[in-house]
């Protein structure tokens, strides 16, 4: 198995296991019923520990080297694309890809923070990590979906924006935040999906939508775990700790309303079978689709507002007490 994750050794060596039986036996009958005992007991041991993984491993399975990434959605989701470049003002970023396509008939825009599959691609895009420009182009593409009326569908996928110096003399900050501010008042629906790592502004600054989804082995948080573990612990190698604390899983972001739903993957991760994945997330958008689209402007707008409004759940000392 390429790319094995901790978690999966065990899982490996009864792989070995049938695969060794199989070629040893091949045409012999008599070994099949062993065989089917062995595959039998893979698959409780993949059930058993797929269901206990902690948050840790789920962050290892979000960050495996095969998982997919935007490109993958847009080539797995899309009948037809058409990339659009630049932020018209200062550059194109290649940490994000965005442009026109049609999803089973329903013409939007996409966008989608790209991190690259390889080391000459993942330094291409910047490992997913936007400057300034990359927001500013990812503003320009929404505010074209809602000249022409069409849904926007936005994919997270980043460590965070990129903190270099020159990000910050051409205004991360205030691109960051205009893009929340612009994407409140957007007319027209906006589908979030965080598809990977969802990793402090740079993933709010395309993540305000009328409905957040998120990959089941997705993470979205205000920090990394490592980074939280340094600020904290003033210990980088208590990222592990940190994953716990932050509950930064699906599951948890669902309980605290700050996503509405969770596509669940397949056993093991998207990288197990990425075209049922790909599958997954276009039938979320296109049911998505479906309920915003008869939703007047007005209404849309105003329960974007307090869809964030009221997001979190928080308890008082007072409350405690009682």
């Amino acid at each position: 198995m390429q790319d094995l994750l901790p978690h999966e050794k065990q899982i490996s060596e009864y792989v070995k296991t049938i695969e060794h039986l199989k070629k040893q036996n091949q045409g012999n009958p008599l070994f099949n019923s062993e065989i089917r005992k062995f595959e039998q007991k893979l698959e409780t041991l993949k059930e058993e520990i797929y269901a206990k993984l902690t948050p840790w491993q789920r962050i290892q399975i979000c960050r495996h080297p095969r998982r997919p990434h935007t490109i993958d959605y847009f080539k797995g989701c899309c009948d037809s694309f058409h990339e659009l470049c630049g932020d018209r003002t200062f550059g194109n970023d290649p940490a994000i890809i965005g442009g026109i396509a049609v999803i089973a008939g329903m013409k939007c825009v996409v966008i989608g923070q790209e991190k690259g599959n390889d080391t000459e691609s993942r330094v291409k895009h910047n490992f997913g990590m936007l400057h300034p420009e990359g927001f500013r182009k990812a503003l320009r593409l929404m505010q074209l979906a809602e000249k022409f009326n069409l849904p926007i569908v936005s994919l997270l996928d980043t460590p965070g924006a990129y903190p270099g110096l020159e990000a910050e003399e051409r205004g991360q900050g205030r691109a960051i935040a205009l893009n929340i501010l612009e994407m409140s008042r957007i007319s027209t629906p906006i589908i979030v999906i965080v598809i990977g790592e969802g990793c402090s502004g740079g993933a709010l600054g395309m993540g305000v939508g009328d409905v957040v989804a998120m990959l089941e082995h997705a993470y979205y948080t205000v920090i990394s775990p490592e980074g939280c573990a340094s600020i904290v612990w003033k210990d980088s190698t208590k990222s592990v700790e940190a994953a716990s604390a932050l509950k930064l899983n699906s599951e948890n972001l669902l309980q605290l309303h700050v996503i509405d739903s969770v596509i669940q993957e397949p056993p093991g991760g998207a990288h197990q079978n990425p075209q049922q994945m790909c599958n997954s997330v276009k039938n979320y958008i296109l049911e998505q689709w479906q309920i915003l689209k008869v939703i007047p402007k007005e209404t849309l707008l105003e329960q974007r507002y307090l869809k964030f409004r009221r997001m979190g759940v928080y308890s008082s000392a007072q409350d405690q007490k009682s």
